[in-house]
């Protein structure tokens, strides 16, 4: 009998001491036009970077929709990259089917001018990973200084991603020769006329159900969800310059940082209808 408790007692220490499955990850994709990818095990994002200036140059979150569950990023690429199979396709977990453009995407920022969206004039151009452990990391997207309206604006994105959450956090810092800067983060609202669209737009939170916005590649039969919730907003509207958007708007004064919440679903997971998306994004 001693034998046997001995035995199952290290069994249990060997499974306590087990490494945990990774449930996040951020990295740098040289491999892929200088793209950077992070996700956990419910989203998935990237940004554009320096190698695919001129064919596309934008600040917005591109979403890769996934079913719950494993990491894809990595294997996402090197299908297309080693075995020219395109991500635009499920092959069973999800896929690339968000179209950004030029735009802030899903739930990217910017300053705001006169009503229209001052992108910056570069991808980020440098990054840093802060944390990186199985269920958090922590990474900065630095952006170099662009006009912004007769000024010299710069940006640092930091990112959390916790395991878990359908929603990660963004803390922007912009800096430059200003003492008040107007900033809208928000989400590209592809077909605004969709009858099949459902739309929320609070006093700190918006957020959009709708179709697949890039059908190339194959038809596409899901809806994916996205919103931002950003405390404290000073408004929160639709965008009409620079493709129509639906924003929520801040003014800040120098040196204080924009702190949001961005987040998004696919309706092929676990989140199957517009109310369930509209409800977890007013929980937030």
């Amino acid at each position: 009998m001693k034998k046997i408790i001995t035995a199952i007692a290290s069994a249990v220490l060997l499974l306590n001491c087990a490494p945990a499955e990774k449930a996040v990850m951020a990295r740098f994709v040289p491999e892929r036009a200088d793209d950077f990818i992070w996700e956990n095990d419910k989203v998935c994002y990237r940004v554009y970077g320096e190698a695919l200036e001129g064919e596309t140059t934008s600040p917005g979150f591109d979403v890769w929709v996934k079913t719950p569950g494993a990491l894809v990023a990595d294997e996402r690429y090197r299908l297309e990259l080693e075995e020219h199979l395109s991500y635009h396709i499920d092959r069973g977990n999800g896929k690339d089917c968000y179209k950004v453009a030029t735009s802030l995407g899903a739930g990217a920022s910017s300053p705001l001018v006169d009503g229209k969206l001052i992108y910056p004039a570069t991808n980020y151009r440098s990054w840093e990973i802060l944390e990186n452990s199985d269920s958090r990391v922590v990474f900065v997207l630095h952006y170099p200084a662009w006009e912004v309206d007769g000024k010299m604006i710069a940006l640092d994105k930091k990112i959390t991603v916790n395991a878990g959450s359908y929603f990660c956090e963004a803390e922007d810092s912009y800096t430059g020769d200003f003492d008040t800067l107007t900033v809208a983060a928000g989400i590209f609202n592809h077909k605004p006329n969709d009858t099949d669209q459902t739309t929320l737009t609070g006093t700190d939170r918006l957020a959009i159900w709708e179709h697949a916005s890039d059908t190339s590649h194959e038809a596409e039969d899901g809806m994916i969800g996205v919103a931002v919730v950003m405390p404290g907003a000073d408004a929160v509207y639709p965008l009409k310059a620079n493709k129509p958007h639906i924003v929520a708007v801040k003014n800040i004064v120098k040196g204080e940082k924009l702190t949001y919440h961005f987040g998004s679903c696919w309706s092929k997971g676990e989140i199957k209808t517009a109310a369930e998306w509209i409800d977890l994004v007013m929980e937030l």
